[in-house]
């Protein structure tokens, strides 16, 4: 979460009503009636050229931030202003709890009386972003942070229970900022180099030893080792070790995930705002180690990356891995409903199945047209070539549930058509990114009316690559749910892995065929 008060944001809602009529008219002389005036009937909406099938459901949540963890088949996500959420299948929702208060089941109907020291130093009674971690003593340790908005005056604290939805019991306070004096490294508190102590995640490197990443703005993204046996960090360490950010860069929300076929640590972030005019995005960096350093696919260390001047954009903006932000797909002639996209995505945890072998992101983000409505939102996620992340460009629905079915494999022949494609960009802003019509033609070059031109391969086992303006972008094909077609559709998400800028590299491109 960011350093201005932005509960305001977290619960808006719009709805959007459509209505039709219609009407006709005639007139008349004294003789003889008029001719009725010519009016020429409606153009044919062109045949969906989908293997139409029934809707399928979804039931959608509202948890900002969503921080996500899988217990005995279900997966909890847990959030700002201590709401919580379950699932099943990564598709429908039930909310479990909302609220700061003594209502809230997460701390027995007594957060108030818990925490009371967090508010006190704080001075607000408010949670941001927190984060779950069962540890292996069986329990779950539960860690909050309250921040007072206008400023870095934060407290990072633990909280235990015996079930991971609590009730939860208050540990301690771990570490605080924004102090007018010493701070948790012995130094005068900075703003511009010490951390904001908010947005923790934790997690366990290849070898067991655990950490927990954290930071907002300020002075960036830092980590600390906890004790395995306590959840507290390893004494000695101050705030820990600085990864990215600084000079109040608009970068939060780390969340850390290390994938055992690359032996990379993935570190995702979310930079610029949240608010619908914020221009939220999602990017990533990469680590052989967990504690870094972290780079881009440019090469760039990340804990570099920091503002030329307090909440500066453009001298942040090229860097990481960009792997989505605003944008929305234009519905073909065929297609119904408002059409796809999202505003402001960001916050993200991530998931990785090591029965499917499957890996999932999960988001809030807000969407065209709705104000500050925010919901939970989950991609399957793949690597391409370079073992960097890739986004599928649509919401997770299972495969399994195509009528009649078909298969996860796409052909080079399945992949060429026509698209409506999405270039995300590397910058930071709040106009969303509008679709192009691309074609993939059978000879291997690339056309279409939105003026992309280069050329593409299917390299085997769904990858892809194209290239374009003099970049290469590497990725995956998939059969992705098009609510608005109501099919299955081949679908491809890739990434420029390397480039000959920093601001060419780690574009991301989203394409949704029309026709399955």
């Amino acid at each position: 979460m960011a350093l201005h008060n932005r509960r305001d944001f977290l619960a808006g809602s719009a709805a959007l009503a459509l209505t039709a009529c219609g009407g006709g008219g005639g007139g008349g002389g004294s003789s003889a009636p008029a001719p009725a005036p010519s009016t020429p009937a409606p153009a044919p909406t062109p045949a969906n050229p989908n293997a139409v099938q029934a809707a399928l459901s979804f039931g959608n949540a509202s948890v900002h931030d969503p921080s996500v963890i899988r217990v005995n088949g279900s997966f909890y996500v847990f959030g700002s202003h201590l709401a919580a959420a379950r699932t099943t299948d990564l598709m429908n929702w039930t909310k479990l709890a909302d609220g700061v208060d003594n209502g809230n089941p997460l701390f027995g109907n007594k957060v108030t009386t818990e925490l009371a020291a967090t508010f006190a130093w704080t001075m607000v009674t408010d949670l941001w972003a927190p984060d779950v971690a069962r540890l292996d003593d069986g329990k779950f340790y539960m860690y909050y942070c309250s921040c007072q908005g206008s400023s870095p005056l934060s407290a990072l604290g633990v909280a235990v229970a015996g079930s991971v939805d609590g009730p939860y019991a208050n540990k301690q306070i771990v570490l605080k900022s924004g102090m007018v004096g010493t701070s948790e490294d012995g130094t005068p508190y900075d703003a511009t180099r010490h951390p904001n102590v908010v947005d923790p995640a934790v997690f366990k490197d290849a070898t067991g030893k655990l950490w927990m990443i954290y930071g907002s703005y300020s002075g960036g993204i830092y980590i600390l080792q906890l004790d395995p046996a306590t959840g507290l960090p390893i004494p000695g360490q101050g705030y820990g070790k600085h990864l990215l950010g600084g000079n109040h860069a608009e970068i939060e929300g780390a969340y850390v995930i290390y994938n055992p076929a690359t032996q990379y640590y993935y570190m995702f972030t979310s930079w610029g705002g949240l608010a619908a005019a914020g221009g939220y995005n999602v990017r990533v960096c990469r680590s052989l180690a967990p504690d870094g350093p972290y780079l881009d696919g440019f090469g760039t260390d990340m804990a570099t990356v920091r503002a030329s001047a307090p909440f500066d954009r453009p001298s942040i903006q090229n860097f990481g891995m960009k792997l989505m932000g605003g944008h929305q797909y234009a519905n073909a002639a065929f297609e119904t409903g408002t059409a796809l996209g999202y505003v402001s995505p960001g916050h993200n945890s991530a998931y990785y199945d090591a029965t499917t072998g499957q890996y999932f992101i999960i988001f809030h983000t807000r969407f065209p047209g709705t104000g500050e409505l925010h919901e939970i939102r989950v991609h399957e996620m793949h690597f391409n070539q370079d073992g960097w992340p890739v986004v599928a460009a649509l919401r997770y629905a299972p495969l399994s549930l195509a009528s009649p079915a078909q298969t996860a494999d796409v052909s080079a022949a399945q992949a060429a058509g026509t698209y409506k494609l999405v270039n995300h960009g590397k910058d930071i802003t709040a106009t969303s990114k509008g679709s192009i019509v691309v074609t993939l033609n059978n000879d291997g070059s690339i056309g279409g009316a939105g003026g992309m031109t280069g050329t593409w391969t299917h390299d085997g086992s769904n990858r892809i690559t194209l290239v374009s303006g003099g970049v290469t972008y590497r990725g995956v094909l998939s059969r992705q749910w098009n609510a608005n077609s109501s099919a299955f559709v081949v679908s491809f998400s890739v990434i420029s892995s390397t480039a000959s800028t920093a601001a060419a590299t780690g574009v991301s491109l989203w394409a949704v065929r029309l026709s399955s």
